[in-house]
């Protein structure tokens, strides 16, 4: 029965591997191309990465909510709820891309020097905020295809179909790494644009990805028939979209929070100076690219037990969580050793100084360390959430954040002179204080909740 839990969790989550892992290799080679151009071009992709990235987990928070139904409708065989679940997921989308392009639109230069007020002798600040800004304003052009892409290759996972989000992601990477090529250097009779050729690449990319899984899944409805009449009509039950959004705005919140907490960490990071952020820079490049596994096996956890809690499976559903939590447990301490094994080589792929790159080689190591702390709270989340308990997610995962590591952050870095290392494995150990609590939470079974029926 195990091996049954094990192999159903990775024949769903290894196409999402393969897909965020792709979306990240995107990140990853506009990262290494531009870090080939200078230290200030790398620095403001990075910090435009980091405030997308918050826009990001936005989208992700506010699918969750109608995800966490849509899984549990599926495992009901209501298909007229899942299309409900799906229209909730396109208003929020809608919602979440208006305010945050307004964002980004009226607040540009405050947002980015956010991350510019650490002194440093080898980075022009001055340089850097011009690079950001023009990476930022192009990369807006891409956020409403992403934000398409998400609903549907979410709503896709949820019927167990991940392979054609796969897809779309290998198709987008091919793009974004050709027009890569092309545009930041000027090949086979392209203008040589730089930083804001890689960000046209990307926005190429993102269409591509969006594209494909949309016009696919369409010809495919007699496969996916809750696409069939999905859009004679956008409205949702009043009593149902009520129901999602008390569920929902927690995680949206939570996401939201714990995307900004990470920023805030940045930016403590960032006053000890402009060096830093580059060092982090490289370590995230890499260290993103990795975690795609042990979120997809979270994803997968969440789709599978809400399955079986929709199914009144309640037995089941927990033996299946504390298995999956095991092995997800497990499978990053592989990722632990392979980290280890590239945090030396990684940071020669950029043309900075040698302290950027020790930096970059020692972020590495402190994260990959952690990375089995990760993986098991990413499964601990997801169980938790599978239920419906989005309260508690919230409490656990982003308040805590905000109380405890940013905090810890802020007044180390500020208010200290323990060096920056030191003061980064710090605040990634406060996380073990996160797993004693959720596990004790799985244990108690708060989770196992059916909110369909």
């Amino acid at each position: 029965m195990k091996k049954s839990v094990y192999k159903r969790a990775l024949l769903l989550a290894v196409p999402m591997m393969i897909q965020n892992g792709i979306t990240n290799a995107v990140a990853l080679v506009d990262n290494v191309m531009v870090g080939s151009l200078g230290t200030e071009a790398m620095t403001g992709v990075s910090i435009v990465g980091q405030l997308i990235f918050v826009f990001n987990l936005a989208i992700f928070g506010g699918l969750s909510g109608p995800g966490i139904y849509a899984a549990q409708f599926f495992g009901q065989g209501n298909l007229d709820g899942f299309r409900h679940s799906f229209r909730m997921k396109a208003w929020i989308c809608l919602t979440c891309l208006l305010a945050g392009v307004s964002v980004f639109l009226c607040f540009p230069e405050q947002l980015i020097g956010l991350y510019l007020h650490g002194e440093s002798e080898s980075v022009d600040p001055v340089l850097t905020m011009q690079y950001a800004k023009d990476y930022l304003m192009i990369m807006l052009l891409g956020l409403p295809f992403f934000a398409v892409t998400q609903i549907y290759s979410s709503s896709l996972r949820e019927t167990g179909d991940s392979i054609k989000p796969m897809l779309a992601g290998v198709s987008s990477v091919v793009v974004d790494v050709v027009f890569n090529y092309l545009l930041i250097y000027g090949k086979f009779g392209m203008p040589q644009l730089g930083v804001s050729g890689a960000a046209i690449a990307t926005v190429l990319a993102r269409i591509v990805e969006c594209g494909v899984v949309v016009i696919w899944a369409h010809a495919r409805q007699e496969k996916h028939v809750f696409l069939q009449g999905l859009y004679r009509s956008f409205t949702v039950p009043s009593e149902l979209c009520v129901k999602i959004l008390i569920k929902g705005l927690p995680i949206f919140l939570n996401e939201f929070l714990w995307a900004g907490g990470l920023a805030a960490l940045t930016q403590c990071y960032s006053t000890r100076g402009l060096e830093i952020v580059a060092g982090l820079n490289i370590s995230n490049a890499i260290c993103n690219l990795l975690n795609v596994v042990f979120v997809a096996l979270g994803s997968a956890v969440g789709i599978l037990v809400g399955q079986r809690l929709g199914a009144g499976e309640y037995d089941e559903a927990k033996r299946d969580a504390f298995s999956l939590m095991w092995f997800t447990g497990g499978v990053t301490l592989v990722l632990t050793v392979v980290l280890g094994g590239l945090s030396g080589v990684f940071p020669l792929c950029y043309d900075t100084t040698d302290e950027i790159r020790h930096y970059g080689t020692m972020f590495i190591l402190i994260t990959a360390l952690f990375f089995p702390v990760q993986g098991f709270l990413n499964a601990l989340y997801f169980t938790l959430r599978s239920g419906g308990k989005t309260l508690i997610t919230f409490l656990f995962d982003s308040v805590y954040s905000w109380i405890l590591p940013v905090p810890a952050a802020f007044l180390l870095c500020r208010f200290t002179d323990m060096p920056i290392l030191a003061v980064y494995a710090i605040v990634q150990s406060a996380d073990l204080i996160k797993v004693a609590v959720g596990y004790i939470l799985i244990r108690k079974g708060v989770w196992i909740t059916n909110i369909v029926n």
